[in-house]
């Protein structure tokens, strides 16, 4: 099996059969079709819709072309974005590394990531980390003014240009911004940074394939090719299963079933997950409505959630990340003590144990009322990423439009950051400064 599959067969409880939710697949159908014309609500947002069949491979000439130049000159690049800024190559880059990359020497350069949040601590530590050391910066930012992103750009490159001055520093700061306005692109222009646009009609969820993604991508030593191809293979042949999830996640939540657990027994998968729940609850969370997202790692959760999700209320379903093929071999060796007891497993390998693990926990949970649906990746790699990747943001789409709400605006996340502008006395929310106030101290 070279393409992800999805099955729901075993997964199916209660009042939800597989009649209601083939009820529901012509609506998700209908919903594709609705993205594929391009008249649904936040038609202004569906760039992402066919940009895997769209990228050149000129266009992945030069990515990789300016990656190659980081790798090989820097010992740190330093990614900067929140969200969907850094979400999807933070994903990727870690389902593809060694486990314990961080603590080996690097080939190349060694991606790290700022802006994501206001950890004073955090940015402290990243900066003491990469003093005296070469590193690149790729600033990733439509406006340039988003707050997270902005003040660690502002810090980082002050270190850079005054480590090692300013022509370096604008040699090997990339920007990834709006193709013509904003303070990004105006400070770009003015010092010389190679750029990259980010497409108007992409938001910053749906953006792992264009340069936001695939420059840290490449830059940490991936294939952007395999991962494009993959892509492309779902964007054309992948319909039907993306149809099935929407419609089951949208059956389920009818039933009641208002939070959905993304499950892997991977712990590269973990980072996919945090962007998996950015995805679906930034898209689907509107309107008094929406499925909650959350995520576990699985054995390791199944000693501390695994209690609440075998015995708690019934509101849950789970959705499984199955990894077929580990890229590496461990077997468990006999002792013929066997203290542990292990010896009726000795000779397997440890991947044989996760996967029964695996089959006996959605065993148990769909026994214990929670339904699970199921997403088998043939291998941890590239190609099946770009699969996955496309795959979640398509049905995303169609399930939003199942449920009835835009998926593709955002309109809470300002209401935080209107009151944190207030609290900081910015220039222009003065008269909300003095209603917060009033409000705090009354």
């Amino acid at each position: 099996m070279n393409r992800i599959n999805i099955d729901n067969a075993a997964a199916i409880t209660g009042s939800v059969t597989e009649q209601v939710i083939e009820s529901l697949r012509p609506a998700a159908i209908e919903a594709a079709r609705t993205l594929e014309r391009g008249d649904g609500a936040g038609n202004d947002f569906l760039g992402w819709l066919h940009l895997p069949s769209s990228i050149t491979s000129e266009q992945l000439d030069n990515i990789e072309q300016t990656a190659a130049m980081l790798r090989n000159e820097c010992e740190y690049v330093i990614a900067i974005g929140i969200g969907g800024s850094y979400l999807g190559a933070k994903a990727v880059i870690e389902a593809l590394n060694d486990n314990f990359a961080a603590y080996k020497p690097a080939s190349g350069a060694r991606v790290l990531f700022a802006g994501n949040n206001i950890g004073e601590d955090y940015l402290y530590d990243l900066m003491q980390l990469v003093k005296g050391h070469k590193f690149g910066i790729i600033v990733i930012s439509k406006s340039g003014t988003t707050t997270e992103p902005a003040i660690a750009f502002r810090l980082l490159k002050d270190m850079l240009e005054q480590q090692e001055g300013k022509q370096w520093a604008a040699q090997h700061i990339v920007a990834i911004t709006d193709a013509a306005r904003g303070a990004l692109r105006k400070l770009a222009g003015e010092e010389g940074y190679v750029t990259y646009v980010i497409p108007d009609n992409v938001g910053g969820r749906f953006s792992v394939l264009t340069p936001v993604g695939l420059l840290p991508i490449a830059v940490a030593g991936f294939d952007i090719r395999a991962l494009v191809a993959g892509a492309v293979a779902m964007e054309r042949e992948g319909e039907e299963i993306m149809a099935t999830y929407a419609a089951t996640r949208n059956a389920l939540y009818r039933d009641g079933k208002k939070v959905e657990i993304l499950v892997n027994f991977d712990p590269r998968l973990h980072f996919l997950a945090e962007w998996w729940k950015q995805l679906y609850g930034e898209s689907e969370g509107k309107d008094g409505k929406g499925i909650f997202p959350a995520a576990v790692d699985f054995t390791t959760d199944l000693h501390s959630m695994g209690q609440w999700i075998q015995d708690g209320e019934r509101t849950i379903f789970e959705t499984v990340l199955r990894v077929e093929n580990q890229n590496n071999e461990v077997v468990i060796p006999r002792d013929e003590a066997d203290l542990d007891g292990l010896n009726y497993i000795a000779g397997k390998r440890v991947g044989e144990v996760n996967k029964m693990a695996e089959l006996g926990t959605q065993i148990a949970h769909v026994d214990g009322g929670v339904p699970n649906i199921l997403i088998t990746l043939p291998a941890l790699n590239e190609h099946c990423l770009g699969q996955l990747i496309y795959f979640f943001e398509k049905a995303c789409g169609m399930s939003g439009y199942v449920l009835d709400v835009n998926p593709f605006n955002q309109p809470g996340v300002e209401a935080y950051k209107k009151n944190m502008f207030a609290l900081l006395n910015k220039p222009g929310y003065e008269e909300q400064s003095k209603a917060i106030q009033a409000r705090l101290n009354g």
